[in-house]
This record gives structure tokens, sequence and C-alpha cells, in this order.
């Protein structure tokens, strides 16, 4: 049961996975790419210290993959949710700069609704319990707030970037991360 448990927690850790061109385009689970490399789609160009067993195998479980063609990568548009906005904005609240964990942030309307603010990428930001009512229902410059700064849609480079700090707990990501 226990070994059954490591060999499930070793398939959900995260690889990166490039293009043709040795260029980042996404995370996903070991799982599926064990499966893309098994198939002929991908190449490991590296591994990490763990291991899968089959019955007449020990593969090891890359730690980042190449697919073999390349592939054209369509402009992504990520959908609006508070995860994204809290991931957008690392987890830190955008008027008093504390990272906390995303239980104890809200998402604030910068232009408030009741004063015909969107709910948009652009309107939308991580924000602490205090500061959310300290702000209230005016704009931060009536508040006498400040944003850290301003908020964008999520972006090729926001997803880049999030990929980079993935890649902090993998040092075998940075050579492909452009640090």
């Amino acid at each position: 049961m226990i070994a059954m448990h490591r060999t499930q927690e070793r398939l959900h850790k995260p690889v990166l996975v490039l293009n043709a061109s040795y260029e980042p385009i996404n995370v996903c689970a070991a799982r599926r790419a064990l499966v893309l490399v098994l198939k002929g789609v991908a190449s490991a160009e590296e591994h990490s210290l763990a291991h899968v067993h089959s019955a007449r195998q020990n593969i090891k479980v890359p730690s980042v993959i190449r697919l073999l063609e390349y592939r054209r990568i369509p402009m992504q548009a990520r959908s609006l949710s508070r995860k994204n906005i809290l991931m957008r904005d690392r987890y830190t609240c955008q008027y008093c700069a504390k990272t906390m964990s995303s239980n104890e942030l809200t998402l604030d309307h910068v232009i408030p609704r009741s004063r015909a603010g969107g709910t948009t990428w652009e309107n939308l930001v991580a924000c602490c319990h205090t500061c959310n009512n300290r702000k209230g229902s005016r704009t931060p410059e009536e508040a006498g707030m400040k944003l850290a700064k301003v908020p964008k849609p999520f972006s090729l480079h926001t997803s880049r970037h999030l990929m980079r700090l993935l890649g902090k707990s993998d040092d075998q990501w940075r050579k492909y991360l452009f640090y």
C-alpha cells in the first residue's frame, strides 16, 4: 500500500514540457510525460531521481521532456477566475504587499462594482481582508491606498513567469527557463 502511494506521488510531480525548439511551453504531470515518451512523441531531456517499475522495466521519471516535432502554440487566453487572479498576483495583497495563503485573500474590484467597475482582469486584484475592509466601496486613491502594480490579463509572459517560479523547486529546469 505504501509503495503504491509513493508511485502515485512520483507520477504527480510536475514535468517541464519543451517544444522541439527547446522553448518551454507547458508543465504536465510525470504520468503524462511518461506516456508521451513511451509513445515516441517526446524525449526525456532530464530525469528526476525517482523510478517507476513495471513487470519488466525500471523507468526513470523525467523532469524535463522535449516534443520531437515542433508544435505551433496559439495565443492562449486564461479564464478569469479567483485562482488565476491569485496566481497572477503571486498570492500577495496588492495594497500591503503581504504574501498569504489563498484562504487569507479576497478579490478586490479596483473600481468598485457599485461604481460600474467590471469583473475583468484589469479591475481585479488579490487583497487581504484588512485592506479590502479599509478600502470599502472607494477607489484606491479615495482610500489613500496604492496598488503594488497595475493589474493586467494573464499573458504568455505571465505563464512563463509561473514556470520559472515552479522551476525554482527543480534545478534541472533552470537552463530551459531563461533566468
